[in-house]
């Protein structure tokens, strides 16, 4: 049975010029297919169901991917927080069993790599609300992922699934303060330097007959640049 493409979904467009400036090449399934989902959980959640919908087997396994914020002291931007959870401000925990793999594969390809909970939000986070989610046990927050895993947990359970982003605020430089350009910049080219990785995951990790996908989704208690759709 011919393997199927990885989903890579991300919030902005920054992100998918980055991504689709990556080495996809050895990709399983072909090109992935890269899709701009906006930014929020509203959006990620819309166009999650949307796809998975209209094509119920099209897809090998899905990444959410992109920048996000630090809530953890110590990181610096450019450095990838990969979860192995991902929580909402409702409570809701989505344990994602990948981040060892995905981390290591991260790791060969060069990357620093922290592994953690992700909190998904649903504003921009600064200040004293950082590190309480820090307290909380967070390293990093979003604004999409928590929806995309609902989504995966109702329509594709069995769907591998990682999470990802490339830190471009930390608690002690914040977006919008001096220092931010460059580590934009930081941040930007580690995010591309994160798809051969991708690739290698999704290589190893794709789903055949007999055997369980490793990067599935628990519930709690290759030269050609990538298809895009927005």
């Amino acid at each position: 049975m011919k393997p199927a493409p990885l989903l890579v979904l991300c919030a902005l467009g920054p992100e998918v010029w980055a991504l689709r400036g990556g080495d996809w090449r050895g990709s399983a399934g072909g090109p992935p297919v890269l899709v701009r989902t906006g930014v929020g959980r509203r959006r990620a959640s819309f166009a999650v169901r949307r796809l998975l919908t209209a094509a119920p087997g099209g897809y090998g396994a899905v990444v959410v991917v992109g920048f996000g914020a630090a809530v953890a002291p110590g990181v610096t931007p450019g450095e990838v927080i990969v979860a192995d959870g991902v929580r909402d401000a409702e409570g809701n925990h989505f344990a994602v069993d990948s981040a060892p793999e995905l981390g290591r594969a991260l790791r060969t390809r060069g990357l620093s790599v922290h592994t953690g909970v992700h909190h998904t939000a649903d504003h921009v986070v600064r200040g004293l609300e950082r590190r309480a989610l820090h307290l909380q046990g967070a390293l990093a927050v979003d604004m999409e992922a928590a929806a995309v895993l609902a989504a995966l947990r109702e329509l594709r359970p069995a769907l591998p699934a990682a999470v990802l982003r490339v830190v471009v605020d930390t608690p002690e430089r914040e977006l919008l303060r001096p220092g931010t350009l460059p580590a934009g910049v930081r941040a930007w080219r580690a995010l591309r330097a994160t798809v051969p990785a991708l690739v290698d995951w999704h290589r190893e990790n794709r789903p055949y007959p007999g055997r369980p996908s490793p990067g599935t989704l628990n519930h709690p208690t290759p030269s050609t640049l990538p298809q895009e759709a927005s």
